[in-house]
């Protein structure tokens, strides 16, 4: 069953442009993210499901994002995203190894949500009950997940240290 695109802008729009407006910190360009985020849904929306929506909106927005930052590379870095905006802009091949490595240790065995998760908790500054709203958990499952990342985190520091 195709998406129907125009309920899911009227619900989910604002959460997308606020997360097109957190990851680009430009209001210009995270309208433009959240349309183009939309003209993606459109275009794939008899392949989609609808399961998820707000996941898969919120991937499909960070992903556009994140294209977007990597276009700009020679710009300047937005402050309050420095490491996200290193991320993607990173023209270093040995610093992005390293970082690609270092995420994958960090989520491998993850669920994919974990990620979502962990960018909306730690990027977006969301709160634990907005997280859970988001991703349809409880806030203690939220907080869980957040805790055993967090201990992941911290075993690896030991060991890269």
């Amino acid at each position: 069953m195709p998406v129907d695109v125009e309920a899911l802008y009227r619900r989910y729009g604002p959460m997308v442009l606020r997360r097109c407006r957190q990851l680009l910190q430009d209001e210009q360009g995270a309208l433009d993210a959240m349309q183009e985020t939309f003209l993606k849904v459109l275009r794939h929306r008899k392949r989609l499901e609808a399961r998820y929506p707000s996941s898969l909106l919120y991937r499909i927005a960070t992903n556009t994002c994140l294209n977007i930052l990597r276009k700009q590379k020679s710009g300047p870095v937005v402050s309050g995203c420095d490491l996200l905006a290193f991320i993607a802009s990173s023209c270093d091949t040995e610093k992005t190894i390293w970082v690609r490595d270092l995420l994958h240790r960090i989520f491998m065995n993850e669920k994919a949500s974990t990620k979502e998760i962990a960018v909306m908790y730690y990027i977006d500054g969301m709160t634990y009950e907005e997280v859970a709203e988001e991703v349809g958990l409880s806030v203690s499952g939220v907080r869980k997940r957040i805790k055993m990342l967090k201990q992941r985190v911290k075993g690896l520091q030991e060991v890269i240290s």
